[in-house]
């Protein structure tokens, strides 16, 4: 690791612009690659400022939210001609700011460069585990356990009780292969539970069964009605129904899985990422039918032991990000995409 040498070096630094507000699907050209040059890596001595060098880059659906102006979204609407944003990892170069010094190793919210300069400590948080990989911050380690807490609860985490998984129970993950379902489908496994995963690819498909253990699996693209695909005897699924859904996709899949879902059945939305690129997103037809039919030290342990599995999608160059964002929404990403800067 660099011992924070480059603190007043003059360097050049490389930033993915917003162009302008982006309606239907995102595409490569809504983003620029520019270089800003002769930037000093120092911090103002009358700031609170942090500078930050970025060394990992989290894709997420969420960001797509963020390219219009007719929702805040998760984290803000990006501003047309400054960096877009989201989580990272980085290496302090130099901070006025008293909690982080240089040399410090943090994750948070970041602007898409090489370098960025933060003006609090708010939404960054210290790194003191680094016998795992640094990524991990910006995937099961953070991002991911924040969800994964809140939706899906286990028995070490009482506050939430979202879905409380049972020994026995039936669980279906959309979009199992990504950066939340394939853990989301492991934790559920832990807790003794059958787990069905659904996906856009064979490939994918296969993974979650041969590396991740998902007991059963089906390619979404192939169904032509997802409702009969999960009654399907010759599978069985869901022969009595579903316990526990967790949503990443939404429209005709969350549609189809209403009616598949089982009395005191439990849905935890956490994303629906088929809908972020319509401008008038799909209906939702049978929610009549629900009236009918209600994380470190726990995570830490299994990854170093093996239990836990995690795929990365890596994409080096941040010149490659507009792609590896736009690959979301495609299905280009075999689990959690990651865009590396500067490896460590």
């Amino acid at each position: 690791m660099a011992d924070g040498s480059e603190k007043n070096a003059v360097v050049s630094n490389k930033k993915v612009i917003f162009k302008d507000y982006v309606s239907g699907f995102p595409k490569e050209s809504d983003m620029a690659v520019t270089v800003d040059e002769n930037l000093t890596l120092k911090v103002a001595g009358d700031s609170k400022g942090i500078l930050v060098k970025n060394l990992y880059l989290s894709c997420d659906p969420y960001m797509r939210l963020s390219m219009t102006n007719r929702s805040s979204g998760i984290f803000g609407t990006y501003t047309p001609g400054a960096p877009i944003t989201g989580f990272g990892v980085g290496k302090v170069i130099d901070s006025r700011n008293p909690e982080f010094k240089e040399g410090d190793l943090v994750w948070g919210l970041t602007g898409w460069e090489e370098y960025s300069l933060l003006k609090s400590s708010e939404g960054l948080f210290k790194i003191h585990h680094t016998d795992i990989p640094l990524s991990y911050y910006i995937g099961i380690l953070v991002v991911i356990q924040l969800l994964v807490n809140f939706f899906f609860s286990y028995p070490t985490m009482k506050d939430y009780e979202v879905c409380a998984p049972k020994k026995g129970e039936y669980v279906l993950v959309s979009a199992a292969s990504g950066a939340v379902g394939q853990l989301v489908g492991q934790f559920a496994k832990l807790m003794g539970c059958y787990v069905v995963g659904s996906a856009g690819t064979q490939d994918k498909v296969e993974l979650l069964k041969n590396k991740f253990g998902f007991d059963d699996t089906f390619n979404y693209k192939e169904e032509p009605d997802l409702n009969a695909a999960l009654k399907r005897p010759v599978y069985m699924y869901f022969p009595e129904g579903i316990d526990i859904y967790f949503e990443n996709v939404g429209g005709k899949m969350l549609d189809a899985v209403i009616l598949n879902m089982r009395v005191h059945g439990r849905i935890a939305v956490c994303g629906m990422i088929s809908q972020y690129n319509h401008d008038q997103p799909e209906g939702v037809h049978n929610l009549m039918s629900i009236v009918y039919k209600r994380f470190l030290d726990f995570i830490l342990p299994y990854i170093r032991e093996g239990k836990v599995k995690y795929v990365e999608d890596i994409v080096e160059g941040l010149e490659n990000g507009p792609a590896a964002i736009i690959g979301l929404f495609s299905g280009r990403n075999v689990g959690k995409q990651v865009v590396v800067i500067a490896p460590q």
